[in-house]
């Protein structure tokens, strides 16, 4: 059987770890300090990564050392925060092998570089090493994963092999893994839709009703769809289970971090006292930011980043940004400036 190695002990990666080990898959999960790991390895039903989920220790060994991790892996699953993906990268490079796969489980944007996560661990890695980097994303609330309920997501590689690799070693009864080999769609799919779930959850904690939130993920998806296609993603892609699928997941989910600080947000509480509150990271909040530094920097319209960056950044009132966007001058709904989404369509409307 395979061998892997996750580094990061993030709800995602133990779940993820889970989910291999009772396949019977030799998986090695990395915690930063012994005291961790010994706290998962004595984790059982009833605790807080899920009422009635233990790990299975006849495969799935919890160790703070690197090296026990890294050596003899066959794949790497790096299920880390965005912000210190780069950092994490530079602990494992040393340890790369020219057979192992690279798979990144994060779902963000890196600040101050506007980067996606491949490319953040590419910059990392010996360039022999980067065709074998693919990303995962979709659908995938941990809690209900961890509980075996059913559940699908993608993996996208530049090369076709390494996708099919991945996701022969992540397919599980209960996770059904799609292959794409469009690493930017996957990608963006799974970061921008955390914005559009912070807006959701404003939505719903101003008690806007089902309308209204059905236009924050309908527009929210138009939008997504056109930063993501500007960036050289495939359009089709955000229709997915990495775009679609996943934007409809964390906008609707009570289990969503960011639709809960969505929520929060409109009971006046501050973004401090709320991130400091939460287990796990929101993702979207730092994304937002490098979604809005990335649409000045192209001139892109994106209205419902620009109000969540507002709230967030700017200490605008929540209902007002709220508001304001449900009350917009609409134009027609693929219009946006520079937006190629609007182009496209025109000239398809003239070969007609």
């Amino acid at each position: 059987m395979p061998k892997v190695a996750i580094i990061g002990t993030t709800t995602w990666g133990t779940t993820l770890g889970v989910v291999l080990a009772h396949k019977k898959v030799d998986v090695r999960l990395w915690a930063r300090t012994e005291r961790e790991a010994i706290s998962l390895r004595n984790t059982t039903p009833g605790s807080t990564l899920s009422p009635d989920v233990e790990f299975p220790p006849e495969h799935m060994l919890v160790t703070s050392s690197l090296a026990e991790a890294m050596t003899h892996a066959d794949a790497i699953i790096m299920a880390v925060p965005s912000q210190s993906m780069r950092q994490n990268v530079n602990l494992i490079a040393g340890y790369l092998k020219r057979w192992m796969v690279i798979i990144s489980a994060a779902k963000g944007l890196e600040l101050g570089t506007n980067k996606r996560m491949s490319q953040v661990i590419a910059e990392e890695i010996e360039p022999q090493f980067r065709p074998r980097v693919c990303v995962l994303s979709g659908p995938n609330l941990a809690a209900e994963i961890m509980r075996d309920l059913p559940a699908a997501t993608v993996v996208a590689a530049e090369k076709e092999f390494i996708a099919r690799k991945a996701q022969r070693l992540l397919s599980a009864p209960n996770l059904c893994v799609y292959t794409n080999s469009d690493v930017v769609g996957v990608e963006l799919g799974g970061a921008l839709k955390n914005i559009i779930a912070l807006g959701a959850g404003m939505a719903d904690g101003l008690g806007y009703g089902d309308n209204a939130k059905a236009t924050f993920i309908s527009r929210g998806l138009t939008e997504i769809t056109a930063l993501a296609v500007a960036l050289g993603a495939n359009p089709l892609t955000l229709s997915g289970l990495a775009g679609l699928g996943d934007l409809i997941a964390t906008c609707a989910s009570p289990l969503s971090r960011n639709h809960y600080l969505g929520v929060e947000l409109t009971k006046g509480r501050s973004l401090t006292e709320i991130t400091d509150s939460m287990e796990g990271i929101a993702e979207g909040v730092t994304t937002t930011s490098a979604a809005w530094d990335l649409a000045q920097e192209m001139g892109l319209e994106m209205p419902i980043t620009e109000k969540i960056y507002q709230v967030l950044y700017r200490g605008h009132d929540p209902r007002q940004a709220a508001a304001e966007l449900m009350n917009a001058e609409a134009t027609h709904e693929l219009a946006g400036r520079r937006w190629t989404l609007f182009s496209l369509f025109r000239r398809r409307r003239r070969s007609a």
